[in-house]
């Protein structure tokens, strides 16, 4: 045992490695034209201005919490100045994870469009490797910082008792603490500053002005080009690390608390406590044999190449499963369940079986999620098919299918928790969820693939280089849109395991071995909790809707004021429909004198103060709420309160993520040119007017309040439980 204890963190380290081998194979490569270069500084430079601001901003927060959970009226035997140690080191973690994957997706673009003017597989490769980079990462200082720390803390309180083994993990779960916080700040954040460039790049230069939103003349493509990276990458990456993490730390709690024989046994406790962390540390070495399976020929599938290299690592990690949890735990034992209050019997076999549970869900629910998101698929198909209607028949159709979208995910999730803990109680649950995550690696390298080619697709565009190579990229970016949404479902269904393992470990921590819904603070706990996603959500849509303003503002404004810009757009409405070949030599000069006349800085200005002065509002509500039930309304009402926000958010975030992705796809039919009942519909139409628009009612949806809420639900969960042994 003591071992693979101390094997842990060499895992940690192996992906870390893994990380800077990538990073510098991807330097090494050509980065293309100094125009294509300048272009991908500016994304890059507002990309990191944006993380140091929100940084300089979280900092404050961090501290600040990190003294109230080390002396916030907690005594010795509860709690310790190290869960604001735990607190600290999980928030640095977080941020780490969200910067060097900023930092490589940042080089990787401009790298991957230039590929792809050679070919569709030496661009995947960069792109794909660029993802893996932000996919190890988190992993890795995941896997690191709590091996460190569980050693760390076993060094300091001894494993002499179960006693000692749940004070190691009361002060871990500070760790969770950290990385939810940085998360939901790093989600919201982003997902606020890439809307609000969005729209603006949407609204005022596709519809209005008739250019496409990567065009140069554009003044906001740069900030909706930094958006993909500050939303995608850093913000996607955070949410699923705080994912990972709690899902461990969750598992951990209720091994130490279910998993014990009548007289302390020291290597059995221990088992169920490591194994999380054993499964994930070795879902690490299953996601880099799976990066190597990825690879495409010109003209293949990306999809497929893609697929494969999940196939390959979760093939591995079942299999490598199977002789880890042999290993840890004995083959069966009985224990007296408190929560229950009866015996039952279980198997190594059964654990087994709830870590395959885990497994396959996540690959069903990716499955749904692509079906209800993907390009030609009969929901999106149906949402374009309204488009030719109006507007308000595309919005009715995109909101329908998202609703729609949340049946099947919710069914699988609702079996997934039944046979899970049939198998292995609330522990077959968490370690479900854990088994679901084993593999982040390669499918964070999968999702973070997806910004990175939109961003080589809007350099293209503005660096003006052969069609050809806009095909390539743009081949490579529907793909990412599906990976994309497959994530977000993904993320989605961990965070509905994991909200529950917490939930689980909240009651453990708590004492609490039943709620009562029919009493009244629990029912009203219950209401409260339901209401929060929505509440939430209509904060961080307000938000969106605020910076979107002030951005649409500012494009027009440059558009009207700036000589160069405005008499540019004047000769491609005059030229519309016409090869820029066949323009007069005047009007092609005109249209050449306004290239680099845009100030993309103010756009990325706007974007960034506006994202982080509107992002705390809701990130202090997932904080303030479970704190100030639990200590007025009592742990009961705490439990209600996390029982309704898991429910009603799990079931708001499929709704938003999904319902976002179709109108997405829907929009992007018609780009690509689109036949229903014998008419055909292009680009321009007013069928694809109708679709941009609701596109843009469904930019916030997937991409700021419904990721958000992933988060959302288990940052409360994990504030729950780190306040647990204060209201017992």
């Amino acid at each position: 045992m003591e071992l693979i204890i101390h094997l842990i963190p060499i895992f940690g380290l192996l992906a870390l490695a893994y990380t800077l081998w990538r990073s510098g194979w991807i330097s090494k490569k050509d980065a293309g034209s100094e125009k294509m270069q300048k272009i991908a500084k500016h994304i890059s430079d507002g990309a990191m201005a944006f993380l140091k601001a929100e940084y300089r901003v979280l900092i404050f927060f961090v501290i600040l919490v990190a003294i109230l959970l080390a002396y916030g009226g907690s005594t010795s035997e509860n709690s310790s100045p190290l869960v604001g140690v735990s607190f600290i080191v999980g928030a640095f973690c977080s941020a780490l994870a969200g910067y060097i994957g900023m930092k490589v997706a940042t080089k990787a673009n401009v790298r991957t469009t230039n590929a792809a003017r050679e070919s569709l597989g030496k661009a995947l490769e960069i792109a794909f490797a660029g993802g893996s980079v932000m996919g190890m990462g988190v992993v890795g200082l995941g896997v690191l910082g709590l091996g460190i720390l569980f050693i760390l803390y076993s060094d300091i309180f001894g494993i002499n008792s179960i006693n000692d083994l749940s004070k190691i993990i009361t002060v871990i779960t500070g760790f969770s603490f950290g990385a939810s916080s940085i998360a939901l700040f790093a989600r919201v954040g982003g997902g606020i500053y890439t809307k609000a460039a969005d729209v603006g790049a949407d609204l005022v230069g596709k519809v209005e002005a008739g250019i496409p939103e990567d065009h140069p003349l554009n003044p906001a493509t740069i900030a909706d080009n930094v958006g993909d990276n500050v939303g995608d990458v850093a913000g996607m990456g955070a949410d699923l690390f705080e994912s990972y993490v709690g899902s461990i730390i969750g598992t951990m709690v209720l091994g130490a608390a279910f998993f014990i024989l009548p007289e302390f046994n020291s290597k059995f406790a221990l088992g169920a406590v490591v194994l999380p962390l054993a499964l994930a540390a070795f879902g690490i070495l299953m996601s880099i044999i799976g990066t190597f399976f990825v690879r495409v020929k010109e003209g293949g599938d990306p999809q497929k190449a893609l697929n494969f290299g999940n196939i390959v690592a979760g093939t591995l990690m079942i299999i490598s499963s199977y002789f880890i949890i042999k290993w840890l735990l004995p083959e069966t034992w009985s224990y007296s369940d408190p929560l229950y209050g009866e015996t039952r019997e279980y198997s190594s076999l059964n654990i087994f079986a709830a870590t395959f549970i885990g497994i396959v869900s996540g690959a069903m629910i990716g499955m749904i999620t692509e079906y209800f998101t993907g390009s030609g698929k009969r929901p999106v198909i149906s949402i374009a098919q309204q488009s030719v209607t109006g507007t308000a028949t595309n919005i009715i159709a995109g909101l329908s299918i998202g609703m729609l979208s949340t049946a099947l995910p919710i069914l699988v999730i609702a079996a997934s928790i039944i046979l899970a803990f049939n198998f292995g109680g609330l522990y077959g649950i968490a370690i479900a969820a854990v088994g679901m995550l084993s593999i982040l690696g390669i499918q964070l390298a999968v999702d973070a693939y997806g910004p990175i080619s939109d961003n080589a697709g809007g350099i293209a565009e503005m660096s003006e280089l052969p069609k050809e190579v806009r095909s390539r990229t743009d081949k490579l970016d529907a793909v990412g849109n599906t990976t994309a949404a497959i994530g977000k479902g993904f993320a989605i269904g961990s965070a509905a395991l994991t909200a529950l393992a917490l939930f689980g470990a909240y009651m453990t921590a708590s004492d609490l071995k039943s709620i009562d819904i029919s009493k009244a603070t629990v029912m009203a706990g219950l209401f409260v909790g339901a209401m929060i996603p929505f509440l939430f959500s209509s904060l961080a849509m307000m938000a969106v809707g605020k910076a979107a303003m002030s951005m649409i503002q500012e494009v027009r404004r440059q558009f009207t004021s700036i000589p160069p810009l405005k008499a540019a757009l004047e000769v491609m409405r005059k030229n519309q429909g016409k090869d820029f070949t066949e323009w007069s030599k005047e009007d092609q000069n005109v249209f050449e004198n306004a290239h680099g006349t845009a100030e993309y800085a103010k756009c990325v200005e706007i974007s960034t103060a506006s994202a982080i002065k509107q992002m705390v509002l809701p990130g202090l509500l997932a904080v303030v709420v479970p704190i100030l039930t639990g200590f007025f309304g009592g742990k009961e009402m705490l439990g209600g309160l996390i029982a309704g926000v898991t429910v009603s958010g799990v079931l708001m975030a499929i709704f938003q993520a999904n319902a976002g992705g179709a109108w997405d796809n829907a929009k992007k039919m018609f780009e690509e040119g689109v036949e229903f009942q014998g008419q055909k519909y292009y680009k321009g139409s007013d069928a694809h007017k109708a679709a941009v628009v609701g596109d843009t009612v469904g930019d916030p949806f997937k991409d700021t309040s419904g990721p958000s809420l992933n988060i959302l639900l288990k940052l409360m969960s994990v504030v729950a439980l780190v306040i647990a042994p204060l209201i017992k």
